[in-house]
């Protein structure tokens, strides 16, 4: 079965909670948790905020295709009060947000959709987490390994 890595991140209300909240909807809904990260505090990315936020890095085993899978990541991110997305690099506050950063070895291309995640090598509060969980996984498309891609930044 397909291995999918996901990245969750919340900076509203109990934002602990939203984490765990979410990962224990995906594991019933998704498929298979499989293994999670700890939880990380971060400052905010791409945006001005004044809420920190928490983050963590999971690997659910899915029989659920990427775009099933997103759409799942969705239901349960609008079930904990997501109200929108960010849009063309316009971020906000969140109670939460669930990307998929890799499933599998799949590259995806679609409007909705790309993977792996095409911001992920730049984010330390993703490499972070999943350095934890899989410091051996290869990018895809770099061949880079979790760990290498976090020893870059």
């Amino acid at each position: 079965m397909p291995l999918a890595y996901l990245s969750l991140g919340s900076n509203l209300g109990d934002r602990e909670a939203y984490i765990h909240q979410a990962l224990n909807a995906l594991d019933q809904t998704a498929g298979r948790l499989v293994k999670r990260s700890s939880l990380i505090e971060t400052a905010p990315w791409g945006f001005e905020s004044s809420h920190s936020f928490v983050n963590s890095c999971a690997v659910l085993e899915t029989k659920l295709s990427p775009m099933e899978l997103l759409r799942a990541t969705q239901a349960v991110e609008r079930s904990l009060g997501r109200t929108h997305k960010s849009h063309d690099g316009h971020y906000g506050d969140r109670t939460i947000d669930i990307d998929i950063l890799l499933y599998d070895d799949w590259v995806v291309r679609s409007h909705d959709l790309i993977l792996p995640h095409p911001l992920m090598a730049q984010r330390y509060f993703v490499l972070k987490p999943l350095c934890e969980i899989a410091p051996s996984l290869h990018h895809p498309l770099s061949g880079l390994t979790v760990s290498k891609m976090l020893a870059r930044l």
